[in-house]
């Protein structure tokens, strides 16, 4: 039986566990710092349009990373609000030093 996080403090060293192979982690990193840099970009240019790409930046390098790589499930599936901000943490930790990509 699967476990059942109640906090995001709970939930993000499974995360983590999730993230382990490097080329995962490299192309999680891209992929929400991407979404970051497009979403920068809309709100500077006002061109909400560009909106619509996010989930496919942010979910497509994602996916990719554990689909071929990790070779599991994405957490998304079943706890998408903390999955998302484990996106966030670890990207963040990544770029301080905090965790790394290997």
């Amino acid at each position: 039986m699967e476990k059942k996080y109640q906090s995001l403090k709970e939930f993000y060293p499974y995360y983590l566990s999730e993230h382990q192979h490097p080329t995962s982690r490299i192309l999680h990193f891209v992929g929400t710092g991407l979404v970051l840099v497009v979403l920068g970009l809309a709100i500077a240019l006002k061109n909400y349009s560009w909106l619509v790409g996010i989930p496919v930046l942010g979910y497509g390098f994602a996916w990719v990373g554990h689909f071929f790589f990790e070779k599991n499930k994405p957490a998304t599936f079943t706890y998408p609000f903390y999955s998302l901000a484990s996106d966030f943490l670890l990207f963040f930790d990544l770029l301080r030093g905090k965790e790394k990509f290997s």
